[in-house]
């Protein structure tokens, strides 16, 4: 049985922390990208968005400009601002705003971010959360989108 881990909330970075996850974001567009289909809800006046990470896949995070939940499933490194840190098992993170994380999969690796919002479609909630939502993978791969009007 999977057991809840303790929380441990992720906290909004310092300049130079973004600044090195936007020079790994640069080096890693010269690589290989991984295919990552992104699932949006909306449900109850919520957005929720997963992806899963397979295997070895590094991933940089846009920056995020509110406060959210962040569900983490599966075995994976995280850079924050804490620094690095392994994530094994399931974790609900509370989030802040000020965020650009960098993730490495260990082992397969859902994430799901929540937040309430009055949004309607996707575009509106990914501009709600971040500025930089030309560069989410969602706008270059594969989305499945639920909406169920309640």
């Amino acid at each position: 049985m999977t057991e809840l881990a303790t929380i441990r909330p992720i906290g909004a970075m310092r300049a130079e922390q973004i600044a090195q996850v936007e020079a790994l974001e640069a080096a890693l567009l010269d690589l290989p990208q991984v295919e990552v289909q992104t699932q949006h809800v909306f449900h109850a006046g919520l957005y929720g968005r997963t992806i899963t990470m397979p295997p070895g896949a590094v991933l940089t995070g846009a920056l995020i400009k509110r406060s959210t939940l962040l569900i983490v499933a599966g075995h994976c490194h995280m850079f924050g601002a804490d620094g690095a840190r392994i994530l094994q098992g399931y974790h609900v993170l509370p989030a802040s705003a000020g965020r650009k994380q960098a993730f490495h999969a260990i082992e397969a690796t859902s994430m799901t971010m929540l937040f309430a919002t009055t949004a309607t479609t996707v575009e509106e909630a990914e501009r709600e959360f971040t500025d930089e939502f030309d560069k989410l993978l969602s706008h270059q791969q594969r989305n499945d989108t639920t909406i169920t009007g309640e």
